[in-house]
């Protein structure tokens, strides 16, 4: 056999192992996940319980009442008010799932909670699903060639391109549904005057976490997709990956916007002030799972791989954080857990956590956040 014939047997044997194991993945079926004992997928049961324990007894330690959490939270900030749906929160709650298969859980997994800035991380897959769609021909395109109702408008606005919106890094300046960006986490030590009057950043070099301006990015995705954010995440990824029909995903009283005649709601990115998505935590495990699986569930290709290595490249402006989804590595990074894991992130403790590397899965609600670096270290150390 000549080295030409060798090389392609040694191709053809690669291809079909990687297609053989990609076949053999676990997918579960809608209402139900089979569980396993730790150590038969080779974790240390032990160590395990111990990580489970630690999530339990490390409960967020804000109310139990979102709206005093939230107002408490948030009481800094000028003209914060709650705009949209908020309820009352459960207890401590969690999976881990291991080669797609759940070892361990705790509290009421099927319980529908807010989850805050996690909801960031599903706007993103809208988006990846609008620039599939060819909706965005380029993420590098000025979004005021999109949306042109003003709202990018300006010498500052008009610059800002969809990456700087996905990657928190627009300064994006204005008033969308009451609210103005500036005085959404204002700098410390400021005051109205000097918020009002700041001294704009370039679009792309100054990263600044403010739930407006995620706002104006579901605001865009709205007018660029023409269709309710909700149905569509529902459409093309909710009902395909067999999530239940309990979650449901809301913006302002005052977001009501008017599409070809239609009257839509303009979601919340976030519940920082109300809304955002409200879901259980089997369903925020399904979504973690078909990112575990790079995109794919079961023979279908749902978000491009593309769009993976593109959302989880760090920014420039913050090497922790890529498009809406979390990096480990940079100043955030959780010593002991590699830096090959991503996650989603929101207020009280709520995180869906990839670790590829290791095929794990981890989701927690009301963990204090604080200790989610200790408690992952744990969870590794049983992997």
């Amino acid at each position: 056999m000549n080295k030409y014939r060798l090389r392609i047997l040694v191709i053809s044997i690669f291809s079909l192992l990687v297609s053989f194991r990609a076949s053999s993945q676990y997918f579960p079926e809608k209402g139900s996940w089979e569980k396993k004992n730790a150590t038969s997928v080779k974790v240390n049961q032990k160590n395990l319980e111990k990580a489970v324990e630690f999530a339990k007894s490390n409960e967020y330690s804000g109310s139990k009442d979102l709206r005093i959490a939230t107002l408490e939270s948030f009481a800094s900030e000028p003209y914060h008010e709650i705009a949209g749906p908020v309820k009352h929160r459960g207890g401590p709650a969690g999976l881990i799932i291991k080669d797609g298969y759940i070892i361990a859980d705790w509290g009421d997994v099927e319980r529908v909670d807010m989850t805050f800035s996690v909801t960031k991380s599903y706007l993103s897959t809208v988006a990846a699903l609008a620039w599939q769609d060819k909706k965005i021909r380029n993420v590098n395109d000025k979004v005021g060639d999109y949306v042109w109702d003003g709202t990018f408008e300006g010498s500052h606005n008009s610059k800002i391109t969809w990456e700087h919106l996905f990657q928190q890094n627009s300064d994006w300046s204005g008033e969308l549904f009451g609210m103005q960006d500036w005085a959404d986490r204002p700098e410390r030590g400021g005051n109205v005057n000097t918020w009002s009057h700041r001294e704009l950043k370039e679009p792309g070099t100054f990263f600044k976490y403010n739930d407006v301006r995620v706002n104006v990015l579901a605001y865009s995705l709205l007018q660029v997709i023409r269709q309710p954010l909700p149905s569509f995440l529902k459409e093309r990824v909710m009902d395909k990956i067999g999530a239940s029909d309990t979650w449901r995903w809301f913006g302002y009283e005052s977001s009501w916007v008017t599409v070809d005649g239609y009257k839509m709601q303009s979601v919340s990115g976030g519940g920082h002030s109300g809304g955002g998505i409200f879901i259980n935590t089997m369903d925020h495990a399904r979504f973690g799972l078909l990112f575990l699986r790079n995109g794919k569930w079961n023979n279908e290709q749902i978000v491009s791989t593309e769009w993976i290595k593109m959302m989880r490249n760090p920014s420039k402006t913050n090497d922790s954080y890529g498009y809406l989804w979390w990096l480990n590595q940079g100043a955030r990074k959780w010593e002991g857990v590699g830096e090959t894991v991503y996650y989603a992130a929101g207020f009280g403790g709520n995180f869906i956590i990839i670790d590829e590397k290791n095929d794990l899965l981890v989701v927690t609600r009301w963990l204090e956040p604080s200790k989610v670096g200790e408690f992952m270290k744990l969870v590794t150390q049983a992997m």
